[in-house]
């Protein structure tokens, strides 16, 4: 729904002079109005069509409402003016039925949160899409063996349906709150001045209240929030978490397709990634905007929460710094998001350099899986620090571990066969429940839920 589209249910209410023993907002549409014998039927016919056919934007002279909007500060009250002043020309009077009992941030609240509710349409569309690309990873990729790492260094086997499904479970933790989110951030603001609803009169505040709420589709405020900013602050904080996750995905996705190292490689498509002056250049040019979207986003989303320190029922400032990051935060989100989304639907997967990149240590990979093999024998501590050892002189010496695990005197007598030492030193038999917890993901079961 657009500014205007909202405004004009925000502006049906009694003119100044007319008597009313009470209006809803948008009664007209639903709801019987209470007027006194002093307005006509056919003058009452009128007002809401005059109104609402007004408040589109082909209507609205814009070089006014910028001069209104630099001497004013606000659009709303030129808005407002430009409303009054053409439905007075259909009939006098008619016009100054406009934006009784709302306030400008009335106005720009609900409009923002109508947007919002857009954007986050818009983010769980791009989630399920996410999250249904990476189930299909997942279950490609269930058993398909690679290195995990650890200060970027080799640490176990693992393989990369476990990696993606780490990721999944992250954007369907995301999805939940988006859920949760929704029933806090869509409320209406409707309040005026101070939020009492002080010109409502005959206590029909409310009852004003829940129409427009339920026309908008929003939720009814238990209580004005012109100045209590929790819930952008709150969306604000989602969508950083969002781009978050986007950026630890891209980042990996940056290292992993390092030449040296060649596991992956984003969509390909001619010059996509290419370099003016390097032909053999391909960039990982997603994850660069990824990353860079979600570092501007997590920067913007700090600004939301210095937006929340308002002064009393109305503030004079922080509210303003929402309508200068907003805008960027939403547009940078969903963009990050569609990007990720493009990435993991044509994530080029290189099985055969996982596999390479596994063998690189001679064996270290699987120094862990050594070591809990020879625990049991010669103590964990004494088992560490031979097969510490044993690594250092592999790396020296050119020597696979597994080689000089074999001409040890203390790993013979362990009592460790040949065949024992080489089924430690596969990688694929220590992989622990990599495959187990793709499948738990995959079916939505974990504990706690």
């Amino acid at each position: 729904m657009s500014f205007l589209e909202t405004f004009s249910l925000l502006q049906l209410s009694p003119p100044s002079g007319q008597t009313l023993s009470a209006l809803p907002i948008i009664s007209s549409l639903k709801h019987p109005w209470h007027l006194s014998r002093q307005i006509s039927v056919s003058f009452l016919a009128r007002l809401p069509t005059a109104i609402i056919a007004f408040c589109h934007v082909t209507n609205i002279d814009f070089d006014e409402l910028r001069v209104q909007t630099e001497t004013i500060g606000y659009p709303v009250l030129g808005v407002v003016k430009q409303i009054v002043q053409k439905v007075n020309r259909l009939q006098p009077g008619l016009g100054e039925w406009a934006h009784w009992g709302a306030t400008t941030q009335d106005v720009t609240d609900t409009t923002t949160i109508l947007q919002l509710r857009d954007t986050l349409n818009l983010i769980s569309e791009a989630l399920i899409a996410i999250t249904s690309d990476l189930r299909r990873l997942c279950e490609t990729h269930k058993a398909t063996l690679m290195v995990a790492r650890s200060n970027l260094q080799q640490a176990v086997p693992m393989t990369f349906g476990f990696k993606m499904a780490r990721l999944l479970a992250t954007f369907e933790r995301h999805q939940q709150r988006l859920l949760e989110i929704r029933s806090r951030l869509l409320v209406l603001e409707f309040g005026g001045a101070a939020g009492t609803l002080a010109t409502i009169k005959d206590g029909r505040g409310f009852e004003c209240q829940a129409a427009l709420a339920q026309k908008l589709g929003l939720s009814v405020p238990e209580i004005a929030w012109h100045t209590e900013r929790d819930r952008i602050a709150e969306v604000g904080g989602f969508f950083a978490l969002l781009t978050g996750t986007c950026s630890k995905f891209a980042t990996d996705v940056k290292l992993m397709m390092q030449t040296e190292v060649g596991e992956v490689s984003e969509p390909f498509y001619p010059h996509r990634g290419s370099s003016s002056t390097m032909p053999q250049k391909r960039n990982p040019i997603s994850s660069v905007y990824i990353t860079a979207m979600g570092a501007t986003v997590r920067q913007l989303s700090a600004a939301l929460y210095e937006a929340m320190v308002e002064d009393h029922e109305r503030a004079t400032g922080p509210w303003e710094i929402e309508w200068i990051v907003l805008p960027q935060i939403c547009t940078l989100t969903y963009a990050a998001l569609s990007k990720t989304s493009e990435l993991i639907t044509g994530l080029e997967v290189h099985s055969d350099a996982m596999k390479r990149n596994l063998e690189i240590t001679n064996g270290s990979v699987v120094s862990e899986a050594v070591m809990m093999g020879l625990a049991p024998k010669l103590g964990r501590q004494f088992a560490h620090d031979l097969v510490y050892e044993l690594c250092r002189r592999s790396v020296q010496e050119d020597i696979s571990l597994l080689t000089l695990l074999c001409a040890d005197d203390k790993v013979r007598e362990s009592g460790l066969s040949k065949e024992d030492l080489e089924g430690l030193c596969d990688p694929a038999n220590y992989t622990g429940l990599s495959v187990e917890m793709v499948d738990r993901v995959l079916a939505g079961t974990h504990i706690g839920q």
